[in-house]
């Protein structure tokens, strides 16, 4: 059988596929349909210091090959997550990725500080497409000096591996992913939702209540694929790369992977597939019988070693 374990930062999960945040609850709510240990990891919803009710109606639109959402990043704050929901997640044989954010450099450190103490929690995922209220609304993602300084501050006040979720909007992705490994994280994941709007031509308005909002699903495929590779052929192998991003079978995992992607998250398919992230295990164990493949990690970043670059380019450490 072919082994599809992988070790990320010290930390071993079983196969490379994770259920993305946002997309997947805490795993509470999948319990009903299947086992969730069979995945490699859960991404939590975002958490923050304080509760939040996000914004108001209309939050989601569909788009063509995809969806367009403004939540607003609801849930019960670091606290009622600990209290509330962790207890029901603490028997579930896989592990969880906390997603974490704030408005201020000081709240994600207090989140990831309030969540050392939970074992099931093996990591933080920071997602840095939030308003820095102390810079005038200027988003973490989007500023490298801020964006290093959060990521610097956050690594050196907890224990747990930290990953940084870039948003694709700020033009060179793999820029903002060299200033995250010189600031010390331990990951990368690509991307975020890219930015985009819907206007309903009956009334004449923006579908959603903020105009605008996050666009994810299978149209922003390629976008991704093209930023994990880009970010590889610039880091190699100097921290893994999670993709993420328009993943909705094994195929389309399979490009991240072959891109540079060491793990996967599947995300807008859990909407309209909730079986989506054991279809793509499945079909990457498939494909490695089909192609002889040992090791999943045999896998990643493979497409590089096919392309002839000019001379004095990277080689993406492969």
């Amino acid at each position: 059988m072919p082994d599809l374990s992988v070790e990320l930062f010290g930390v071993r999960f079983k196969n490379p596929v994770w259920a993305a945040s946002g997309t997947f609850g805490y795993g509470v709510e999948a319990l009903e349909l299947f086992d969730v240990s069979k995945l490699g990891a859960v991404v939590t919803k975002g958490i923050s210091l304080r509760p939040r009710e996000g914004n108001a109606p209309e939050r989601i639109a569909e788009t063509p090959c995809g969806m367009l959402n403004s939540i607003g990043l609801q849930n019960p704050g670091v606290e009622g997550f600990l209290k509330n929901i962790y207890p029901q997640i603490a028997h579930i044989d896989t592990h969880f990725v906390a997603n974490v954010f704030g408005e201020t450099e000081e709240e994600y450190v207090e989140v990831c500080k309030a969540l050392e103490g939970a074992p099931k929690v093996v990591a933080y995922e920071l997602n840095v497409s939030c308003p820095n209220v102390k810079k005038g609304g200027i988003l973490f993602g989007h500023d490298p000096v801020v964006l290093g300084r959060l990521v610097e501050r956050v690594k050196a006040q907890v224990r747990k591996p930290v990953l940084v979720k870039l948003s694709p909007n700020t033009g060179e992705v793999s820029s903002f992913a060299r200033i995250c490994v010189e600031a010390g994280t331990d990951g990368i994941v690509l991307i975020n939702t890219l930015l985009g709007m819907k206007i309903d031509i009956k009334g004449q308005k923006p579908e959603l209540s903020t105009l605008t909002g996050g666009l994810s699903g299978p149209a922003i495929l390629p976008v991704a694929v093209r930023m994990v590779w880009e970010v590889f052929s610039q880091l190699g192998r100097t921290v893994p790369i999670v993709g993420v991003g328009g993943i909705y079978d094994a195929d389309s995992a399979l490009q991240h992977v072959l891109a540079g992607a060491t793990c996967v998250q599947v995300g807008t398919a859990n909407f309209s597939d909730p079986y989506a992230p054991l279809s793509v295990i499945e079909g990457i164990r498939s494909y490695m019988e089909e192609m002889s493949v040992e090791s999943f990690t045999q896998l990643v970043g493979r497409a590089h070693r096919l392309v002839v670059r000019p001379s004095g380019s990277p080689q993406g450490g492969t």
